[in-house]
């Protein structure tokens, strides 16, 4: 790799530039590294054989931009200082980088569905891994362990299987290589994978992150993963990001709603563009406190406000029984219909299944409209199942529903005039609402119609401080859910 012996070299780069890597295809690439302080730097690549040139800093830091072509290689990138190295086997391509914990980490080896035959078929040579290796740190970090491995059933095996199914997707669709950067780190929460500032400069969030227990087998820190495992693959050009993540923050669930959302908006502020950012909601379990699961996925059907995200709903596919569910295949489809819709423009492709949209009263009954429900609603099964409906009283009951071509229209026998309704509201909720593309509709809690919260008023609702700190209006329906 290095024609000097690495004692009199000088010119060096992060892991994340290495043989077999795949580089963001049509765009402005930018390539780091280190040399000696005033030392010049050319870097050139062999689809074009131009050279770019730069000097290192007085703190020996370095970095050029370089253009890169449509899809293809393998090519070599040439960086000369007093020293060259040469990476070889170098892919242009479509680049996506997964985070998040467990679910996102977990691999074939761990245990997913129909195992033995994803690992048997995964040579794939145009798909490149990058697995980050877990690390902590007090402060952003200039390298990370990994490195650059093709797919074959030897490295798919250990690696996320969620990425490595989406990556085949796209690469069946698009034929163009793959490069899937995946850190992740089981158990962690969102907080530390942020910049540290960004929590305690929120009262809110900085209170809810006290609410996250120490364990074992993760940090749970604000930015101790941020720091080792994030900030050093700044500004490595991505396509996007996909998300799995929020079991560990069902510890504080009313805050994600505000947490999430700037977690994103750092990480793209962090990488200077508005990158596509699509993420799983976190599926049914037998959580220990009732609601905290599905309020934190209602937090993460919220989230979708923030422009160009996407969110797999996977409440058909979970097991209330085990946190880590082994469907696995399909969920990396569904991340790969969204990127291939919204990203790619493969607009035949659904998105998403039913999301709440609106509701109105219609004498005794509510009539609820759902987005990306345009051909349709279906149910599986014979009665249309988890809806409840809560009239002044504040007091929620099930409700009959049924299908009214798009709309869903429920009613309760004993509510003669209804405020609100919610639906799949626990946290081992298992709906049978469906739209015509197979797509399962989304937990979600309508605010609207009821009066203020009196425990709010009167000083005696934890959760409302929490949110008049973050600046947050608590209503009376998202306060009152917390004493049901």
């Amino acid at each position: 790799m290095s024609s000097l012996s690495p004692l009199l070299a000088n010119v060096g780069l992060p892991a994340i530039f290495n043989n077999h890597m795949v580089l963001q295809q049509n765009a402005d690439v930018v390539i780091w590294g280190w040399g000696k302080a005033q030392e010049p730097i050319s870097v050139t690549t062999s689809w074009n054989q131009q050279a770019v040139k730069t000097v290192t800093s007085p703190n020996g830091h370095w970095k050029v931009t370089v253009k890169t072509p449509a899809a293809g290689g393998p090519y070599s990138v040439t960086v000369q200082g007093y020293n060259t190295i040469v990476l070889e086997d170098v892919l242009i391509g479509e680049v996506w980088l997964v985070s998040g914990q467990s679910n996102m980490e977990w691999s074939a080896r761990a245990g997913i569905d129909n195992a033995e035959e994803a690992v048997k078929g995964a040579d794939y040579p145009n798909i490149r891994f990058f697995n980050v290796l877990h690390r902590t740190a007090d402060a952003p970090q200039l390298d990370l362990g990994g490195e650059w491995q093709a797919s074959t059933p030897e490295t798919m095996i250990d690696f996320s299987a969620i990425a490595y199914f989406f990556g085949r997707e796209l690469h069946q669709e698009l034929d163009v290589p793959i490069g899937l950067i995946n850190s992740s780190w089981g158990g962690t929460p969102a907080e530390v994978w942020m910049a540290p500032e960004v929590i305690t400069s929120d009262p809110g969030l900085a209170e809810a992150a006290k609410k996250i227990a120490p364990m074992e087998w993760a940090p749970h820190e604000p930015g101790k993963t941020y720091h080792a495992m994030l900030a050093p693959l700044i500004p490595f050009r991505i396509a996007g990001v996909l998300w799995y993540q929020g079991e560990t923050n069902t510890a504080a669930p009313q805050s994600y709603e505000r947490l999430f959302p700037a977690l994103i908006k750092q990480w793209r502020s962090e990488w200077g563009y508005e990158f596509p950012f699509y993420y799983a909601q976190i599926a049914p379990f037998t959580y220990g406190r009732p609601q905290e699961g599905v309020l934190l996925r209602d937090a993460q059907r919220k989230s979708l406000v923030v422009p160009n995200t996407g969110m797999v709903v996977i409440n058909d596919i979970g097991n209330t029984k085990d946190i880590h569910p082994r469907n696995k295949l399909d969920v990396g489809k569904r991340f790969a219909n969204i990127a291939l819709n919204k990203t790619y423009g493969r607009k035949n492709l659904p998105v998403s299944g039913p999301l709440y949209r609106e509701m109105k009263t219609e004498g005794n009954k509510i009539r609820l409209y759902f987005d990306h429900a345009e051909k349709g609603l279906m149910v599986k099964g014979k009665n249309l199942t988890h809806f409840e409906v809560a009239g002044e009283d504040q007091k929620f009951v099930p409700a009959k529903a049924k299908v009214d071509g798009n709309t869903i229209v429920v009613s309760a026998p004993g509510v003669k005039k209804p405020k609100a309704v919610r639906f799949a509201w626990s946290n081992t909720a298992e709906p049978n609402l469906f739209n015509t593309e197979g797509l399962p509709a989304s937990a979600s809690a309508p605010t609207i119609g009821l009066s203020p919260c009196s425990k709010a008023k009167r000083g005696l609702c934890p959760i409302y401080f929490i949110n008049k700190a973050a600046s947050i209006k608590c209503s009376a329906f998202y306060t009152c859910r917390f004493h049901l």
